[in-house]
């Protein structure tokens, strides 16, 4: 295990303790980062319109189509320190 994939991780098991839930928009940042990060570029089609959540989960990960994992996984990380620092939210 890289030291990456070993910070990721971490990031994961720390972003389920933070002491405050992060805002819907920092919660599709995170979503987006470790979908790209753990599987890679969306393939499927976006959930219909009735499924509000879902739309906004594909768009928020869609938009980070072409970035390498080891990139996602360390914005993931750098993005749960900031939470966990009170910076971001």
């Amino acid at each position: 295990m890289t030291d990456i994939d070993q910070q990721f991780a971490q990031a994961q098991a720390d972003a389920t303790q933070l002491p405050e839930r992060p805002g819907n928009l920092t919660l599709l940042r995170l979503y987006a980062l470790y979908k790209q990060a753990s599987v890679g570029d969306v393939q499927d089609d976006a959930p219909g319109f009735t499924d509000i959540a879902g739309k906004y989960k594909h768009e928020a990960w869609a938009a980070l189509k072409g970035t390498p994992g080891d990139t996602a996984k360390a914005r993931y990380v750098e993005l749960v320190e900031s939470l966990k620092r009170g910076e971001a939210g």
